[in-house]
């Protein structure tokens, strides 16, 4: 089993649904697949194949996941997302600055990336029905995550920038201990 990198887009916006991510309603979710080498995305109609495929990963790995992406997800989902380990990188960052930053604060400084907009532009794409680029913009996020997660796999540190200049973040990702067990919560088809 190995980790999925995972992005989610949602339908609405928060001031929309009283701030309840179980009211957010995901557009798509895209994700990098590590025992496969491929990007995927998964329209809200295909979220059981998504979760078959989450059942069978070693870790979940993303930004914010754990506040924002899994709660979202977990109106969909009939077993439990928290049984599945996660790696949070935002969750890391926080812990080691004493505040967040944005993801695109991150991919600038230590990739030279930028991302391709925001969640606003997201929801806007997924209300004009132009469906292809709203997963070509989600797979972004998932590319600059998984490139960031790599980084810090290999350097063991990430960058931010503030008014002092280029910053680093030691970070230590953990990596999954190999196994063959899975979780099986999902019902039949």
């Amino acid at each position: 089993m190995k980790p999925i990198v995972l992005d989610i887009e949602t339908q609405n916006l928060f001031t929309e649904v009283g701030y309840d991510h179980k009211k957010l309603k995901v557009s798509v979710v895209g994700i990098y697949d590590y025992a496969t080498g491929t990007y995927e995305t998964y329209l809200e109609k295909d979220l059981g194949l998504l979760f078959k495929k989450l059942e069978h990963t070693s870790q979940i790995i993303g930004f914010n996941i754990n506040k924002f992406d899994l709660p979202v997800l977990s109106p969909y989902y009939i077993g439990d997302l928290s049984k599945i380990p996660t790696l949070d990188l935002l969750d890391q960052v926080h812990k080691i600055l004493g505040f967040r930053l944005a993801l695109d604060d991150l991919a600038r400084a230590t990739l030279g990336v930028k991302k391709s907009g925001h969640g606003l532009l997201a929801i806007d794409l997924y209300r004009n029905n132009k469906i292809d680029e709203l997963c070509q913009y989600c797979l972004s996020d998932v590319k600059i995550t998984k490139e960031l997660y790599e980084y810090g796999l290999k350097e063991k540190k990430l960058y931010f920038q503030d008014t002092h200049g280029k910053r680093e973040i030691p970070v230590s990702w953990d990596i999954p201990k190999a196994s063959n067990s899975s979780l099986e919560l999902t019902l039949p088809i």
